[in-house]
């Protein structure tokens, strides 16, 4: 499945975008726009993990298990690991978290080693426009485009264009737009799922009318 971003500068308006999304054209041309061709979000393609609030995570010292130990991300984005302390854990990846304790700890540590697995991690994704039960979805595990507007109550099909769907992301201070055809994949002409990420808003746009 081909998909385009399209950059757009984030700002207080961000319902507007909303609306632009359902509004505009898959090409959303305009002057002086830069339209940033990205691969398909296929199954095979793991997003890049980073750690949330919320996140469950078990933080392992092989050598020294007694200070193995289960934290959740608080709210200021911190845990609290033995013979360090407070940690900020959010934003990093557990590979760059791993790194972050093996420098704070290792001095202490025989086995220098640190190991970061996460045991739960939920994320929100929201669904709006033409479906029946427009909302916020709280996901524990990857979700793709289609299933969530399932979870949403499936597509309100007196209104729903189902060739136009666009899903809203915010990465490194911008507002990307993807635009993907879920009448191919519920055709069976296109295989490949595009995953969601967290705080992705799934736009289902109505069909234009004539009047």
């Amino acid at each position: 499945m081909k998909a385009t971003f399209l950059p757009v500068q984030f700002g207080p308006f961000f319902a507007g975008l909303v609306l632009w999304g359902a509004l505009a054209s898959v090409g959303c041309q305009s002057q002086g726009a830069r339209t940033v061709v990205e691969p398909p979000v296929a199954a095979t393609e793991p997003a890049v993990m980073t750690l949330q609030e919320g996140d469950e995570l078990h933080i392992g010292f092989p050598g020294a298990s007694a200070l193995d130990v289960v934290q959740r991300v608080r709210h200021d984005g911190r845990i609290s690991v033995p013979l360090t302390g407070e940690v900020m854990a959010e934003g990093r990846t557990p590979a760059e978290l791993e790194a972050e304790l093996l420098r704070l700890c290792g001095p202490q540590l025989v086995a220098k080693e640190v190991r970061v697995s996460v045991v739960a991690a939920s994320y929100p994704v929201f669904v709006a426009g033409a479906v029946l039960r427009p909302g916020k979805l709280v996901c524990e595990r990857r979700i793709s485009a289609l299933e969530a507007v399932m979870e949403a109550g499936g597509f309100d099909r007196t209104r729903a264009d189902l060739t136009a769907v666009r899903i809203i992301r915010q990465e490194r201070g911008q507002t990307r737009n993807l635009t993907v055809n879920l009448k191919r994949v519920l055709d069976g002409k296109d295989t490949d799922p595009v995953f969601l990420r967290r705080a992705d808003i799934v736009y289902v746009p109505e069909k234009f009318a004539w009047f």
